[in-house]
């Protein structure tokens, strides 16, 4: 039987842990103990914290694992690739691993390389712009976080040193990015590579809370773009993703188009998308089995890429009791669009990251209009 090591034990990886299962593949998980899904789910449980890397490394060692993997997690796929290119497994170069993970080193690469994306400055704290060329309104974000931890989006220098505080207190390394904000509606592209050759999946339309903290309130699978528009981001896509060097696994693109169709990358995970983009989204919309993929790669087998007719789909988050009670209309008026549904308890208390909301639902029809009609209501509050 193969053994896979899987980073995070969190309800992000579960998708990854029960498709592994399903494929007969023992499951080796490492993570905090926090009593998280996976702690439970997985054939084995090992209590090491994710950024423990020599600690994992000796433990796969010790395991005789064959292939280690993630999903959706920045800070998990350092470990995962640090470990792999130690065993001389399958993985992304530890040179590809910084530059995708630490989004100062990424911005550099993608001046160095043309890729289009906002001008941006590290740095410590708000004296280190003096003297910048720097125009409002800027985002200010961690260096290595996402989920939109701490970031801001200010409109001129006041409160620039609270945000930029507050993105070093969530991030690791305490410095921040200071970058000008990129106008346009936001977009996430999913590929998935083998030996350099990247193959696209879907692109998603992202819909947020906006300013201050852009938290994530659904996504729509296939995007409505025109087929030119489509080629153009396949085409920036597929050349940034050479420039950070990622040749192997999943990968997250995110980016904004403006209204004259002009493309700004924002970020590139190499990584699965989280928010049930990757690890449901994309098999809902394309038919493709992007979890089970991810798997093969980690264990050193090519992908087979066949897609199929698939469905218009959405994921729609839970913020407020409104949102819980739109969501029980909808369930009654349309059970049969419904896939399914993780909703919490709301409390009291402000969403300011995506780790904090309460829940989700996903929604799939084969015909476009029935779709678009659904998301209409849920937008009306039904």
């Amino acid at each position: 039987m193969k053994k896979l090591a899987i980073i995070g034990a969190s309800y992000l990886q579960e998708p990854l842990i029960q498709k592994a299962k399903q494929k007969g593949i023992e499951t080796h998980v490492f993570a905090w103990a926090a009593g998280d899904v996976g702690e439970k789910s997985a054939d084995f449980f090992y209590p090491i914290s994710i950024v423990e890397k020599d600690e994992i490394l000796a433990k796969c060692r010790e395991i005789g694992i064959d292939g280690i993997c993630t999903i959706a997690s920045d800070l998990a796929v350092i470990t995962v690739n640090y470990v792999a290119n130690a065993l001389g497994l399958i993985a992304n170069s530890m040179e590809a691993t910084i530059k995708s993970t630490n989004k100062h080193e990424m911005r550099k690469c993608f001046e160095e390389h043309g890729d289009p994306s906002p001008k941006s400055f590290l740095v410590e704290t708000a004296a280190d712009l003096e003297g910048k060329d720097i125009s409002y309104p800027v985002i200010v974000k961690p260096l290595d976080r996402s989920g939109s931890r701490g970031i801001t989006k200010l409109e001129s220098p006041e409160g620039l040193a609270e945000a930029i505080e507050n993105a070093k207190a969530e991030g690791f390394d305490k410095h921040a990015l200071v970058e000008e904000f990129a106008e346009g509606d936001e977009y996430s592209v999913e590929y998935i590579s083998w030996r350099g050759k990247h193959t696209f999946l879907a692109l998603t339309k992202k819909y947020t809370t906006g300013a201050p903290h852009f938290i994530e309130t659904g996504h729509v699978q296939p995007a409505d773009v025109t087929e030119a528009v489509l080629a153009q981001v396949k085409a920036y896509a597929s050349h940034a993703l050479d420039s950070l060097g990622i040749e192997f696994g999943a990968s997250h693109i995110e980016l904004k188009i403006d209204k004259d169709g002009n493309i700004k990358l924002i970020e590139i995970g190499g990584r699965m998308g989280g928010d049930l983009i990757g690890s449901a989204l994309v098999e809902l919309s394309t038919g493709f089995d992007f979890v089970g993929a991810v798997i093969d790669i980690a264990l050193g087998k090519a992908p087979e890429i066949v897609h199929t007719i698939g469905s218009y789909c959405a994921v729609r988050f839970i913020f407020n009791k409104e949102d819980v009670e739109t969501y029980e209309a909808f369930a009654k008026k349309h059970p049969k669009a419904l896939v399914e549904a993780d909703i919490r308890e709301v409390t009291e208390g402000e969403v300011t990251d995506s780790g904090k909301r309460f829940g989700y639902y996903l929604i799939a029809t084969k015909n476009q209009d029935e779709f678009i009609n659904c998301l209409t209501e849920i937008l009306n509050k039904v």
